[in-house]
């Protein structure tokens, strides 16, 4: 029932534009697998075969250590609503932060948000599609206000002590090249 294609097709980004959700998927060479639910306004298709997606503040910051070790990247998308389809690109990726080359013209095609730590560049070489028919009915209802509320009761200068204390390295040791 799964197809793959060389490249995002039109089809394809229209199905992951409608998504309110997705996930990331990233590993080193050794220690944990992180799989990690990504919402808001934070993900493009720039093309064929490239996905630009914004990382805001989060409780780890698994996906930047395992691109310092190994740039493979997943991202899924699944349907909940009317048409059954499981979306997955697999490429490489490299993480860009605010003092890097480019960051400016990549953070332009997102909304400013205070609390991005990095714009993950994905580099797309494979597309594939699977039926997503065991996957549950379920009704969007609108964004959580849950972020943009920790944000706003923090300074600057908070939030960088946050990634100090908490995105530093990952779950298994390794740092993730934020800076502070």
């Amino acid at each position: 029932m799964s197809k793959q294609f060389l490249q995002i097709e039109e089809a394809h980004r229209k199905f992951i534009e409608e998504q309110h959700i997705f996930f990331t998927g990233s590993a080193g060479p050794e220690g944990r697998v992180n799989i990690s639910p990504k919402g808001m306004d934070s993900l493009r298709v720039l093309g064929p075969d490239r996905i630009v997606w914004m990382n805001l503040t989060g409780s780890g910051n698994e996906t930047a250590g395992h691109l310092l070790e190994v740039n493979r990247m997943t991202l899924m998308w699944c349907s909940f609503a009317t048409r059954p389809m499981i979306l997955r690109t697999y490429g490489t990726a490299r993480a860009l932060h605010t003092d890097d080359d480019g960051w400016a013209e990549l953070a332009a095609l997102f909304p400013s948000h205070r609390s991005a730590r990095q714009i993950f560049d994905v580099s797309v070489d494979l597309v594939q599609t699977s039926c997503g028919y065991a996957v549950p009915f379920m009704e969007y209802q609108s964004d959580r206000d849950t972020m943009q509320k920790w944000v706003d009761g923090k300074s600057d200068d908070q939030i960088r002590a946050y990634w100090a204390e908490k995105n530093q390295s990952t779950i298994d040791g390794k740092p993730t090249g934020v800076p502070v």
